[in-house]
């Protein structure tokens, strides 16, 4: 009886190939990134100075944009050598990740803010987050039907300093 063995893995990866209107979405992410990070630091300060407003005018702005200018699509989920996934990240490392997550845990702590600026924080916090999910997930869709683009929009509408705060209605409920 003759074994026969399948080949292995090649030795060498192919070099990832951009998808088409890659650059320009890239930019446009870490574009929005930048607006949303200003934004950030236009905040009001707290009437004392708190470790939760130091973070929220200091490290989180910086993590907005560090993330959205680091998206990587090279980066995504893939098949490891012994047939296992690996998670990709999209180029936004794990502390990075970790710091987007804690934004709702800081703003119990940010009194001095309205429910709206809280409400668009939490909107930053997730839309960074979820474009670099999107784009481990599967870059070629979130690329080539625009859902990175559309993230971008709602963060540029999260943080335009002239979009009306809650309906007074709704002011109650937070």
């Amino acid at each position: 009886m003759t074994i026969a063995y399948l080949p292995g893995p090649p030795d060498d990866v192919p070099p990832y190939e951009p998808w088409a209107g890659e650059p320009e979405v890239l930019a446009e992410a870490a574009a929005a990134g930048r607006r949303a990070a200003a934004w950030i630091r236009s905040l009001p300060a707290p009437p004392a100075p708190s470790p939760a407003g130091t973070w929220i005018a200091g490290a989180l702005p910086e993590v907005v944009e560090a993330a959205t200018a680091s998206l990587d699509p090279a980066q995504c989920d893939r098949m490891g050598p012994a047939g296992r996934l690996i998670e990709g990240n999209a180029g936004v490392d794990a502390g990075t990740t970790s710091t987007l997550a804690i934004v709702p845990c800081v703003l119990s702590d940010a009194d001095w803010l309205t429910p709206d600026q809280h409400l668009r924080l939490l909107a930053v916090a997730s839309v960074v987050t979820g474009i670099a999910r999107l784009l481990a997930d599967d870059p070629g869709t979130a690329i080539l039907h625009g859902q990175v683009t559309r993230m971008c929009a709602t963060l540029d509408h999260a943080t335009r300093p002239d979009t009306p705060g809650l309906a007074p209605e709704f002011e109650h409920t937070l």
